[in-house]
């Protein structure tokens, strides 16, 4: 596990929206759900490189604008076609109203596959 990153006050990133940062050449969205809880997904769409930051959350998703699929922000599991191929997620934290990020990618999907075969 890396060391993590400050990346911005949490009240930087508006509600519902999703924001691109990059670490390391990672392009990483940091989304804000409505609740006001923030996840950091990888930001590429695995159908057709596109910045998913500049996409539409809604709920516990981040839709791709250019061909409609929805990633979760929890897992980074494709949820809709034409992408099928999970992103990676990245370990968030709140420190002192600030957002720290983990550059290491994990991919929590794995885990999910195995609850839904329980």
């Amino acid at each position: 596990m890396s060391e993590s990153v400050r990346i911005c006050a949490a009240d930087d990133i508006e509600f519902g929206t999703a924001v691109r940062v990059v670490i390391d050449d990672t392009p990483i969205a940091l989304v804000r759900d409505s609740v006001g809880d923030i996840y950091a997904i990888g930001d590429t769409c695995t159908h057709g490189d596109i910045s998913l930051s500049e996409g539409f959350v809604e709920d516990d998703t981040l839709e791709c604008w250019a061909h409609g699929s929805k990633f979760s922000i929890v897992t980074g599991k494709a949820l809709t076609l034409p992408a099928f191929e999970p992103v990676p997620v990245f370990t968030v934290e709140l420190r002192d109203g600030d957002v720290y990020l983990d550059p290491t990618p994990r991919f929590d999907y794995q885990s999910d596959v195995s609850k839904e075969e329980a």
